[in-house]
């Protein structure tokens, strides 16, 4: 038997907490409750584990998974409409073997890329609490201490992505640029000669798709962005 890695016992962590009451209770409870149009589905009900390669160079942070996404498939941005937007996106810029985004098993393969959240469990409305976001960041600490030696591109998606991926980036010790960087679509950001370049993006939530506010070509114009910077 393999050893077991590091990011793999993160993501083991990840899967057994129980830190949120809140979260626990609501993640729990859509899994029993499901929709309608997933009755027939067998709900992951659990927190979300990160996904990708271990020696990744290319970091992408959501905010959470859907209460029907990746609460009821057990994968990041699998199951609902974001998912659409972001698989499409990776598999048109060449870091996904195929645009699939509905189903775990469906033989989907992330290059050089990997994907994680600023919190892993389904929070209600879409909107976690503060003290959620905080007891969810060791985990992105963690991941983000053995991803770093190789990271060379992280993209945000929204503004909570941002604010946290950057709170955790000076959590590990690292400096931050003055001024701060401040969020926009489809901006670059460098965090110092060993940090890596971080660019912000609209997330791709329906809120943001159905009302023209991000379209498919600023979409992808954020990973071809982010491909210059990777070279």
């Amino acid at each position: 038997m393999n050893p077991v890695q590091p990011l793999d016992s993160i993501n083991e962590r990840i899967v057994r907490c129980v830190r949120c009451p809140r979260l626990v209770e609501y993640r729990e409870r859509v899994a029993r409750e499901k929709k309608r149009e997933f009755r027939e589905w067998e709900y992951w009900g659990r927190p979300v584990p990160s996904l990708g390669t271990s020696d990744a160079r290319l970091l992408i942070v959501g905010l959470a998974p859907a209460a029907h996404g990746g609460n009821r498939t057990g994968r990041m941005f699998t199951g609902d409409s974001s998912g659409r937007w972001l698989y499409r996106a990776l598999h048109k810029a060449g870091w996904a073997n195929q645009p699939t985004w509905e189903r775990r098993g469906d033989r989907l393969i992330l290059h050089d890329c990997r994907i994680t959240a600023a919190i892993h469990c389904a929070p209600p409305d879409n909107r976690p609490r503060p003290d959620e976001i905080a007891n969810c960041n060791d985990f992105l600490v963690d991941e983000l201490r053995l991803l770093a030696p190789k990271l060379r591109v992280v993209i945000a998606l929204g503004r909570i992505a941002f604010t946290v991926f950057l709170k955790t980036w000076r959590r590990l010790g690292n400096p931050l640029p003055k001024p701060l960087p401040r969020f926009g679509h489809c901006l670059a950001h460098e965090l110092g000669e060993r940090g890596p370049v971080l660019v912000s993006s609209f997330h791709p939530s329906r809120q943001n798709t159905q009302t023209g506010k991000l379209t498919e070509t600023m979409f992808d114009a954020v990973f071809a962005l982010a491909k210059q910077r990777m070279r």
